[in-house]
């Protein structure tokens, strides 16, 4: 099916015209005008200038009006960059159970290029892809239902642009355990799921991403990065999470938007969005617009190795329990909100209050509520209140888990 779409641009360039009058009290007046009407041909006439412009809503005046808007808008954003995305594509897609709840996005890798489906997580900081493999995840597609090809397998050998990574490398953290700096630099990343890591040796190679924004033409880039040739995977890794490799998008040196950013091509920043149907879109460099609602990070322990913000309170309803103020990871593999214990009674005691509903002990979900139908049930909202008095509301605080069962 083919979509097409109708710009529509709108167009506004004005002159002002002030006149001040000298009166008790001091009267300012003003008038405005459309910059390239037949009132500004006048204005300017008396002036002494003799202006032109196309015939209205013609192409050539529709041209001149845009040409106009992007000066205004170099002259108010400086030279603005432009976002990257992946070059098989900014969206983002999502399997459910098939592939453990997880986000992905195709890249393409090397030179030639080859193509991965890799998981998106917030949470930690390297890319890797199962390579050269002694315990891998099945990449035949007859493994998962949702793909119709199979998934690769990274070579270093078969691409021409990939280079070891030495012991020597600022980026080496296990360098120092290595006999020699001009060894092979090893890896091994532990995840937050029990028992799920990916080990192997680290190495240089391009990823390929498509440009847009600013004032250029969309176009190709080829980024250096640094990828782990994960031979070795444990856990999760193993039975269905991130089969053909994992993006870390954290903040550390090694993640691909801080070395997008060293590298100067983009700010170091990215954006993650979501629709109610879980896919979505990944920008690199983007840094939203101007009016969204922003809260600051906070250090961990002193340092910034992960996307840490400061909630004040959680709220439920119009109340906001005391003390119910906590930090939290903000890391796009989980799918659940954790709460600290205490916080958690906090909250639930406040829900029950306001829920009209009996409530019934489920496995693994002990917050669960009896209903004739969820439409009947009084659920009070919920919101996280963050820094400087932001806040984040929680959409659809309840989910069914079956005929006339729901749980927070």
């Amino acid at each position: 099916m083919t979509i097409s779409l109708t710009a529509v641009v709108l167009l506004m360039t004005a002159v002002l015209m002030l006149s001040v009058e000298l009166a008790a009290g001091y009267t300012f007046s003003s008038r405005l005008i459309h910059g390239f009407s037949d009132e500004a041909v006048s204005f300017w006439a008396s002036k002494g200038k003799s202006m032109t412009w196309p015939k209205r809503e013609s192409v050539e005046h529709m041209r001149l009006l845009l040409s106009n808007d992007w000066k205004r808008q170099r002259l108010k954003l400086g030279s603005q960059k432009q976002l990257l995305f992946p070059s098989e594509g900014s969206e983002t897609h999502f399997y459910g159970n098939d592939l453990s709840w997880l986000h992905y996005v195709w890249i393409d890798i090397g030179t030639p290029n080859a193509s991965f489906l890799v998981a998106l997580d917030a949470g930690s900081d390297l890319l890797w892809l199962p390579c050269n493999c002694v315990q891998c995840a099945p990449l035949s597609s007859s493994y998962y239902s949702m793909l119709d090809k199979d998934l690769n397998e990274y070579s270093p050998a078969r691409s021409s642009s990939s280079k070891h990574l030495s012991c020597s490398h600022q980026l080496c953290e296990l360098g120092p355990n290595c006999r020699s700096p001009k060894e092979h630099c090893p890896y091994t990343v532990n995840y937050y799921s029990e028992n799920t890591s990916s080990s192997g040796f680290l190495f240089e190679d391009q990823l390929h991403l498509t440009s847009v924004g600013g004032h250029e033409h969309q176009g190709s880039v080829l980024a250096p990065i640094v990828i782990g040739c994960g031979s070795k995977q444990s856990g999760n890794y193993l039975s269905g999470a991130a089969p053909d490799g994992l993006m870390g998008l954290g903040p550390g040196e090694i993640s691909v938007p801080s070395l997008l950013a060293k590298s100067g091509f983009v700010p170091h920043s990215f954006s993650l969005c979501f629709g109610k149907s879980n896919s979505g879109t990944i920008f690199f460099g983007d840094k939203g617009p101007e009016n969204q609602r922003r809260s600051s990070f906070v250090s961990l322990d002193g340092n910034y190795n992960t996307y840490v913000v400061e909630v004040q309170h959680y709220c439920v309803g119009g109340t906001c329990p005391k003390q119910s103020g906590f930090q939290a990871l903000v890391d796009s593999g989980s799918s659940f909100t954790f709460l600290p214990s205490e916080i958690f009674t906090k909250v639930v005691t406040e829900f029950e209050k306001q829920m009209n509903a009996t409530r019934l002990a489920i496995e693994d979900f002990p917050c669960c509520y009896k209903a004739s139908s969820q439409g009947l049930l009084n659920i009070p909202s919920m919101k996280l209140l963050l820094a400087a008095n932001q806040s984040f509301v929680i959409q659809n605080p309840m989910f069914t888990i079956s005929s006339g069962q729901v749980s927070i």
